[in-house]
């Protein structure tokens, strides 16, 4: 790895569009380890320009997940820093101001090009088959002081830089020298003023400093687009790493519908944070020996980038379990005791779960076979299998409805039970199914059980990554069912 002279700086850059994901918790790992190693500093940005997908509640979630997971950062939205804000949403400005400077320099233009021309020129380009599609530069030769006034006069645009006729090379630490083709004029800033990722991604990362940008290999496609920016600004590149992605075991890149990737999915069925960071550490990277089991002062201590492997690690849940079960027995009698209380056996939880079940209690010895499914993670649901149906429905039709239930809540911000329901009674009005059908299904899926809790009120209790989980893992069953 070629020497950087400059103090080491990293970032990870999530978006608020959801639960906090596995792969930020990986990436963000990787980057906390190496400035540790280093002496360097380790920045949390929030990439939230997209107004359309951000959501109010999963920022906050992203802060909770990472330090329940074991990680903090020394600058970042909720921290502070000495290069603030670190929110894209308040750094309108910036973005303006370097779209500003590209176009003096003549390295950008304004194009005043409609969406129904973009539209026909992709459908002329399909008609005629063209090797190249994308954008033809119409706007480019535009004079620019006659799209100044253009512009000044309100007449809608978007800024493109101009991009080189050749291809784009560039230095990724992992794989050596990657070429691609450089594109279309990519779009900096949009007609409402706000800035796309590219433009947002390489001013932040230059104006906060960052030295080495560590990411997951899906941004490769990308990267000659930042590099292109760089040289445009005329400013030194980062040295760009980008981590093996985490794969299902069939190699597939990993996805809810395969594996839970909420980091607060395994918070909430028992995994240990200390687990979970470790296993995460064991992701395309080698402690050395055939050791596994390490912690995070001790992965700081050994930490070197010739330990990357690219082969695409494989995020295996049993792997998983087993070192999770190694540190559980680790625990003495005390330590489990606090562990299971500061998981579910504590007044919050139970405080809710109470009222649910409170009226069906006749003695207190019957409140742990009640509740018994709040306090597990996945469910067996051959037993209700048979019974999980709806009338005339086939039931590939039926899985494929409850994941489309899933799909639902998940559009919405939080988790209540109001919402819950109503979202079920428009997915039952969506589907044409009665309600007694449909939400008896969703009681199969949930709990395993013909009789349980109000059904939105349980769902509320065990959270939207249980319930999720359950839920598909139902529609898995149904659908294989003969």
């Amino acid at each position: 790895m070629a020497a950087d002279a400059r103090p080491v700086r990293v970032r990870i850059a999530p978006s608020p569009t959801g639960d906090p994901h596995v792969g930020t918790a990986y990436i963000a790992l990787f980057n906390y380890v190496f400035a540790r190693k280093q002496g360097g500093k380790f920045v949390l940005r929030i990439e939230d320009t997209d107004q359309t997908r951000a959501r109010a509640d999963s920022e906050q979630m992203i802060f909770d997940a990472l330090r329940w997971v074991g990680l903090t950062w020394d600058e970042g939205p909720d921290v502070g820093g000495p290069f603030g804000p670190y929110r894209q949403s308040e750094r309108a400005a910036f973005y303006r101001d370097h779209a500003g400077i590209l176009l003096e320099r003549g390295a950008a233009y304004r194009c005043f090009c409609t969406e129904d021309r973009l539209a026909k020129l992709r459908i002329a380009q399909e008609a005629a088959k063209a090797t190249t599609k994308g954008y033809d530069r119409h706007c480019r030769s535009l004079d620019p002081r006659d799209a100044t006034n253009r512009a000044a006069a309100g007449e809608p645009h978007v800024i493109r830089l101009k991009m080189p006729d050749e291809p784009i090379a560039f230095v990724d630490v992992f794989r050596g020298t990657i070429t691609r083709d450089p594109g279309d004029d990519q779009v900096l800033l949009k007609s409402d003023g706000l800035p796309t990722y590219h433009l947002a991604n390489v001013v932040d990362d230059h104006l906060m400093e960052i030295t080495h940008v560590i990411r997951a290999e899906e941004w490769i496609s990308s990267t000659q687009k930042h590099v292109c920016l760089y040289k445009a600004f005329e400013w030194p590149e980062p040295q760009w790493m980008h981590m093996p992605l985490l794969r299902n075991a069939d190699k597939s890149k990993i996805s809810k519908r395969k594996n839970p990737v909420s980091i607060n999915y395994y918070r909430d069925t028992g995994i240990l944070p200390h687990a979970l960071l470790n296993f995460l550490g064991t992701m395309g990277w080698s402690f050395g020996g055939d050791r596994e089991k390490f912690t995070l002062a001790e992965m700081v201590d050994v930490f070197s980038w010739e330990r990357i492997s690219l082969g695409g690690p494989v995020f295996d849940l049993a792997k998983l379990t087993h070192l999770n079960e190694q540190y559980i027995h680790e625990l003495t009698p005390e330590q489990l005791a606090d562990a299971l209380i500061a998981w579910r056996l504590n007044r919050e939880y139970l405080a809710r779960l109470m009222p649910l079940v409170r009226e069906r209690v006749r003695k207190l010895d019957e409140v742990i076979p009640l509740t018994e499914y709040f306090f597990a993670g996945d469910l067996d649901h051959a037993p209700v299998l048979a019974e999980m149906t709806v009338p005339n429905v086939a039931p590939a039709d039926v899985a494929a409805a409850l994941h489309d239930y899933v799909e639902r809540f998940e559009a919405r911000e939080g988790f209540s039970a109001a919402m819950l329901e109503e979202v079920g009674r428009a997915w039952c009005e969506a589907l044409g199914w009665k309600t007694k059908h449909a939400f008896m299904l969703l009681r199969f899926a949930v709990t395993a059980r013909k009789a349980s809790p109000p059904l939105f009120d349980t769902m509320a209790v065990l959270g939207k990554e249980i319930t999720r989980r359950r839920i598909r893992r139902a529609a898995e069953a149904v659908g294989k069912a003969k």
